[in-house]
């Protein structure tokens, strides 16, 4: 049975920092390519970023670029997205999902969805 957990969002401060993680079982994680996604309250579903399962390449959403890193350890079945300089519009449910190839990631016929985990950037 596939599943993938998400943790690591809570509440930080605007310019704060945390590190989402994506466990996986059931599948062997190396062999897909782990979109990341966001919904914030009211909006619809967001493509954040995506790491490639075959070479690891990413990709983020212009949002994002330069503060949130994609990032997986394939011998620990799990994906992270490390965000860093905070801001308030990015408070949403964070999702990790599984997918063949990065270039459809925004196309949404991805394999498996987990649950998500909430962050919230206020003061």
């Amino acid at each position: 049975q596939v599943q993938l957990v998400e943790s690591g969002g809570s509440l930080v401060q605007p310019g704060g920092s945390l590190r989402l993680s994506c466990a996986a079982s059931g599948i062997t994680l190396e062999n897909y390519s782990v979109g990341w996604y966001r919904q914030a309250p009211g909006k619809e579903r967001e493509g954040v970023s995506c790491i490639s399962a075959s070479d690891g390449s990413t990709r983020y959403a212009d949002s994002v670029k330069g503060r949130f890193i994609a990032s997986r350890d394939n011998a620990r079945n799990t994906a992270y997205l490390q965000m860093t300089s905070l801001k308030p519009e990015d408070t949403a449910v964070y999702y990790c999902s599984t997918l063949q190839y990065c270039s459809y990631y925004l196309y949404y016929d991805n394999d498996s969805w987990g649950e998500g985990t909430l962050v919230t950037v206020s003061s």
